[in-house]
């Protein structure tokens, strides 16, 4: 139980699956991948009262096809069938479980999402959605003592793919908010894959809504990702769509992660728009629709970003790092009456209550799609809606290792505690009346002019600490007094507070 807990990532599993990189053993074993499938369908058939029929999909990495075939070898074990999709994106295998005609109670969705092309992974879907990490543990238990026959008879998985069943209900999407059959014809826009998952996204959506995509990139699935990581994070990633975009004279550029569950995009100019930016414009077109809204998003956003939503009628509720924990949060809202459309980190994971609280890359693009076409036809552009965002002078992240062999979750609490009391005691620092992770702390402009996080990684033994500043130089001043208060607690790596960039 010991070793398979180690792979448990949140809400999902990952693990270094292929072999050949130097210091990156294999954790993803045949014997770990057929107990926890094993363990996920004993776990269904208790919750569902039935043996349980299981969609399995992947995405395009090297040892996908080893992992479905472990994966359906786990499900047949335990009397469950299996329904393989191939090559899906994780929003689809959560999709095809609301489809009566798809016939499947749960998913498996072979992936790691951005992660190098040696990790893998496995994410879990019931009808209401992804596992919870309780719920994680649970299976992970059960994979503790399930048996697994070494030779599961002669069944044959069913090959039923819903890739392109899905990618109509996004073409579907569209037409009935336009009114268009074509409303994209005139606009060239811009796919970029890095080669996972997203490359259906131009055949199977752009092209049926008229738009002219020449100037995609890396849309073929290989799952080396030879020339960028799939990660609208990456600032290689980003830079290389938004090239792509002005080499093309596209009016628009979107950029997906492996598995299509974060996107970015990019303006007609080249502009990035991920992370802050592209929390704003989604919140723009949202607070269009109606005003009062809370917008949900993680720790790490901007002051700016606050000042943008207020002005625009909204409420920015900042929320705990974790795709599912901004999305609990948005659930939670709605539940007690509280107009809440979006739940969104800056990593580009974005859920809609309209879309099943489901966090799908594709259908936040379709969206800002939709918004497009309408500003076009008004004679506008779309970067309008974002115009007067108050953007720092300067950000930085910096992420500090723990010592070796220290209980890296007591000693971080009791930095956060002494944090908090020194931001309480040193005049030129403040503290936020609201902060739900880690402690916020405010700088006055002698030192630094902005603010700083500094948190808990979710899954890792280190600490981020996060800088904005509204001063050229700020941050460096900010990190600076952090470095003064930190110095003493053993990280080896203290010194990246004092470094340039």
């Amino acid at each position: 139980m010991a070793d398979l807990l180690l792979l448990k990532n949140g809400t999902d599993i990952r693990g270094t699956a292929t072999e050949g990189v130097d210091g990156d053993p294999v954790t993803l074993t045949d014997g770990a991948v057929l107990s926890i499938a094993a363990a996920f369908t004993v776990w269904a058939e208790k919750r569902l009262g039935k043996k349980p029929t299981v969609a399995v999909g992947h995405d395009p990495r090297l040892s996908s096809e080893r992992l479905v075939s472990l994966t359906v070898r786990g499900v047949f074990s335990q009397g469950g069938k299996a329904v393989l999709t191939g090559l899906s994106s994780t929003p689809s295998m959560f999709k095809l479980l609301l489809d009566p005609a798809f016939g499947a109670d749960v998913s498996v969705m072979v992936t790691a999402s951005h992660l190098p092309y040696q990790k893998n992974g496995l994410k879990f879907f019931t009808r209401e959605g992804a596992l919870e990490s309780a719920e994680l543990d649970e299976v992970l238990h059960i994979a503790e003592s399930v048996q697994v026959p070494a030779q599961t008879g002669a069944e044959k998985p069913e090959y039923r793919p819903y890739l392109e069943r899905y990618a109509a209900g996004l073409v579907g999407m569209v037409r009935k908010a336009t009114g268009e059959e074509r409303p994209l014809a005139g606009k060239r826009i811009v796919v970029d894959a890095g080669n996972g998952a997203g490359g259906f996204y131009e055949r199977l959506v752009l092209r049926p809504l008229g738009a002219d995509t020449a100037g995609s990139q890396f849309t073929q699935p290989d799952g080396r990702f030879p020339h960028h990581i799939p990660n609208p994070e990456d600032a290689e990633a980003m830079r290389s769509v938004s090239e792509a975009v002005k080499r093309s004279h596209a009016d628009f550029g979107v950029i997906f992660d492996t598995d299509v569950d974060r996107a970015g995009a990019v303006s007609s100019t080249g502009e990035e728009i991920n992370r802050n930016r592209l929390i704003a414009l989604i919140s723009a077109i949202l607070l269009e629709e109606r005003k009062g809204a809370y917008i949900v998003t993680d720790s790490v956003t901007s002051d700016g970003l606050s000042q943008f939503i207020a002005s625009r009628g909204g409420v920015h509720r900042r929320f705990r790092r974790g795709y599912k924990n901004v999305i609990n949060e948005c659930k939670r809202l709605n539940a007690e009456g509280k107009y809440s459309p979006l739940a969104i980190e800056t990593s580009g994971h974005a859920a809609f209550p309209e879309n099943d609280y489901l966090d799908d890359g594709a259908y936040l693009v379709t969206r800002l799609l939709i918004a497009l076409s309408k500003a076009a036809k008004e004679g506008k552009d779309l970067m309008d809606l974002i115009s007067g965002l108050p953007e720092p002078a300067e950000a930085r992240e910096v992420r500090l290792h723990f010592p070796p062999q220290t209980d890296y979750k007591a000693l971080g609490a009791r930095i956060l505690k002494d944090l908090k009391q020194a931001a309480e005691r040193l005049p030129y620092l403040s503290l936020p009346p609201e902060n739900h992770e880690g402690v916020r702390i405010a700088f006055d402009r002698g030192h630094g002019d902005g603010w700083a996080l500094v948190r808990m990684s979710l899954h890792e033994p280190i600490m981020p600490v996060n800088a904005e500043s509204d001063s050229q130089g700020g941050v460096a001043l900010i990190l600076q007094e952090l470095y003064a208060l930190m110095q003493g607690y053993g990280f080896p790596d203290i010194g990246k507070l004092l470094q340039n960039g």
